[in-house]
């Protein structure tokens, strides 16, 4: 186990950090950052975890999984991993690889070099695609080929465009 997943699996056993209102990752000084999050966040969060595990039934669907990167632990909010890819980490406190597909719910306080620092992190440790939602639930997917947005995911074509609001 390297320094960084020591550190992070003390956090995740800490009981001063259960059940958080807040997403807690890491910075590459292992500082810990914390970022609340409002219920459309989250409402947003249970949906595309139910679709990606709808439309993709063949993998594993994780909320908020420690990604050990170059600038410490990043937490995407939902994840998409095939099935083979997760098992010898499944017990793991932090990945050390980022699954096949990483999600980030785009809130008021995310700047556009940190969503753009995310994904160039989660390509860096393997991820395929890279989507953001937006506060009114429209998605942008991204590739590790390119900083200019897809029109739909190659690994998950069926996935909407814009998340229903009802």
């Amino acid at each position: 186990m390297n320094a960084i997943e020591a550190q992070w699996e003390t956090l995740c056993e800490d009981p001063r950090f259960q059940d958080l209102p807040y997403k807690v990752e890491t910075n590459r000084f292992q500082q810990i950052i914390m970022s609340p999050a409002s219920t459309w966040h989250s409402d947003f969060q249970g949906e595309i975890a139910y679709l990606l595990k709808s439309l993709l039934p063949h993998g594993r669907i994780l909320t908020e999984p420690g990604i050990q990167t170059s600038n410490g632990i990043k937490a995407p909010d939902v994840a998409w991993i095939s099935k083979d890819r997760f098992a010898p980490h499944r017990r793991a406190s932090s990945l050390p690889l980022a699954p096949d597909i990483c999600v980030e719910i785009v809130t008021p306080s995310n700047s556009d070099p940190e969503l753009l620092a995310k994904r160039r992190l989660y390509f860096e440790r393997g991820a395929s695609e890279v989507w953001l939602c937006d506060d009114q639930g429209n998605m942008t997917f991204y590739s590790d080929t390119s900083d200019s947005p897809m029109p739909t995911s190659p690994l998950c074509p069926n996935f909407p465009l814009t998340l229903p609001l009802d």
